[in-house]
């Protein structure tokens, strides 16, 4: 698979580089073309949270399409080091943030500011994804009132999850990938 690259906005047809070896799993240009068509213009100005951001590819898309800030936390140091080349590349670093750190820890903590969209793409078939959606139950506050949270999976790891705070609302396959989608819940009597 060709390095992804940046499809659309001031950073439009960069390529970016991979993380190397094999622990990551870049999405495809297919894929982040449809979700950031889902999201619209509604990206510009928005803040977004990149969990387990790998090369970067989510959050430097939303930077290159007009969001006003990205944070993006991954674990592993290749991956790091990858996210931060790949934001000079694009001459993006000024809006950005990396923190080398452990997402779940992240996480846990008091929210230090709000976002307006949330995106988990863990490695696949460890039960990430729904763990992450559980610390976040648990923590709600990360996300803005009317924030998305974005999950990226493979179609077979999907399954319901009962939250408190959140609740599904849209699925989008693309092949061997799915795109879920959460906002947080309406009070009982207002839906």
């Amino acid at each position: 698979m060709s390095n992804p690259r940046i499809i659309s906005g001031t950073a439009k047809g960069f390529r970016l580089q991979a993380v190397p070896g094999d622990i990551t799993r870049p999405i495809t240009d297919r894929v982040k073309e449809a979700l950031f068509n889902i999201l619209g213009s509604d990206i510009q100005g928005a803040t977004l949270l990149d969990l387990f951001a790998g090369t970067g590819s989510v959050g430097i898309e939303a930077l290159s399409r007009g969001a006003a800030w990205v944070r993006f936390i991954d674990k592993n140091r290749p991956a790091v080091q990858t996210v931060k080349s790949n934001l000079d590349h694009t001459h993006l670093s000024a809006p950005a943030e990396v923190l080398h750190n452990d997402a779940f820890i992240v996480i846990r903590q008091p929210p230090d500011r709000l976002f307006d969209y949330i995106f988990i793409a863990p490695p696949q078939y460890k039960g990430l994804w729904q763990a992450m959606l559980v610390e976040l139950d648990a923590n709600p506050g990360w996300l803005a009132p009317d924030g998305w949270i974005i999950v990226q999976i493979d179609p077979l790891e999907y399954q319901a999850i009962p939250l408190a705070h959140f609740s599904e609302f849209d699925q989008r396959r693309y092949g061997s990938t799915l795109l879920v989608f959460y906002r947080l819940a309406l009070p009982p009597g207002n839906g």
